[in-house]
C-alpha cells in the first residue's frame, strides 16, 4: 500500500476527522489506558499517553491509507447490498481481520456486511484464522435495508459475496447456554484478536461472557455508541468499562461506532 501521508505530529494536518471526533481527542486521552506496542499498559506517564496518542493518529492513518485503495471499491458494494455500517467501519474491521494473529467473534451480524468484511481481510492474511458470527435471526424493518428472514438473508449474502465457508454461522442468542458451549469448542482461552458487537444494547453482558477468549489487545468494534435508541445505556456501559480499565479507547467511527481494544485483567 502506498505510503502517502507524511509523519507529522500535527492531529488536525493529517486527517479530516468531523467535528465531534476532535471534540472527544482530549476526553479520550484523558480517559484513556494506553498501549505499549501491541500490549496493553495502565497509565503511568505523559510518555505513555503520548504513546497512544500515537497509535490512535496511526489507526487514522492506515484509515485514510485504505480510502484511497482497492478494498474500498469491495467493501462499498458489501456496504450498499449488505450493511448499515458507515465504510470506514468496514475498513476498520477488514483490517484487524487481515493483520491481527488471532481469530474474529461477532455478536449481532445482522445481514452479513461486518462479516464479509472480516472474512476479505482474514483471507488476504495469509493465515487460516476462525470468523464466528452469532445471529439470533427475526425480521427488521429499515429504510434502506429491511429483512424479513435475517438469518436467510445473512446465509445469501455470505455466499453472494464468495464467503460462506470461511464464516461460521451460529443461530441463536448469545447467551442461551447451547450458543456459549458451541462457542467455546470452537475457541480456545485467548484465541480473538478481533471482536464485533452489534446486537442489542448490553455489551457488558457479553464481554462478561466471553471476554476471557480475547487476547491482551483485542480489537473491539462496538456499533451504536451514538445514535439511536439504544445508545444510551450502551454508552453507558461502554464508559464505564473503559473507567474500569477493561477496554481501552481508540477514537469514534463512522456514525458512531467505538473503536478501541481490550484489556486483560
Amino acid at each position: 500500500m502506498t505510503k502517502f501521508v507524511p509523519r507529522t505530529r500535527s492531529y488536525f494536518a493529517y486527517f479530516d476527522l468531523n467535528r465531534k471526533d476532535r471534540a472527544c481527542l482530549p476526553a479520550l486521552l484523558h480517559q484513556s489506558t494506553p498501549v505499549k506496542s501491541a500490549v496493553l499498559s495502565r497509565p503511568t506517564s505523559e510518555l505513555s499517553n503520548s504513546s497512544h496518542l500515537n497509535q490512535m493518529l496511526e489507526l487514522l492513518r492506515t484509515l485514510m491509507e485504505y480510502r484511497s485503495a482497492e478494498v474500498r471499491q469491495r467493501l462499498e458494494i458489501v456496504g450498499r447490498e449488505a450493511s448499515m455500517l458507515h465504510i470506514d467501519v468496514l475498513l476498520l474491521i477488514y483490517h484487524f481481520a487481515r493483520f491481527s494473529a488471532g481469530n474474529v467473534l461477532e455478536i449481532g451480524p445482522y445481514v452479513g456486511g461486518s462479516s464479509i468484511a472480516a472474512a476479505f481481510g482474514a483471507r488476504e492474511s495469509g493465515m487460516q484464522k476462525k470468523i464466528i458470527t452469532i445471529e439470533a435471526g427475526g425480521s427488521v424493518k429499515h429504510f434502506r435495508l429491511s429483512s424479513r428472514n435475517i438469518i436467510k438473508d445473512l446465509k445469501k449474502n455470505l455466499a453472494r459475496f464468495g464467503v460462506a465457508e470461511d464464516v461460521i454461522l451460529i443461530n441463536g442468542r448469545s447467551l442461551d447456554e447451547a450458543i456459549i458451549s458451541e462457542v467455546r469448542r470452537r475457541l480456545s482461552s485467548r484465541d480473538v484478536s478481533l471482536f464485533i458487537f452489534d446486537a442489542d444494547n448490553d455489551v457488558r453482558r457479553d464481554l462478561d461472557c466471553y471476554g476471557d477468549l480475547f487476547n491482551d489487545g483485542c480489537w473491539v468494534v462496538i456499533d451504536d455508541y451514538f445514535g439511536p435508541a439504544k445508545a444510551a445505556p450502551l454508552r453507558a456501559q461502554v464508559d464505564a468499562l473503559v473507567s474500569e480499565g477493561r477496554i481501552v479507547p481508540f477514537g469514534y467511527y463512522g456514525w458512531g461506532t467505538w473503536v478501541g481494544r481490550w484489556q486483560q485483567k
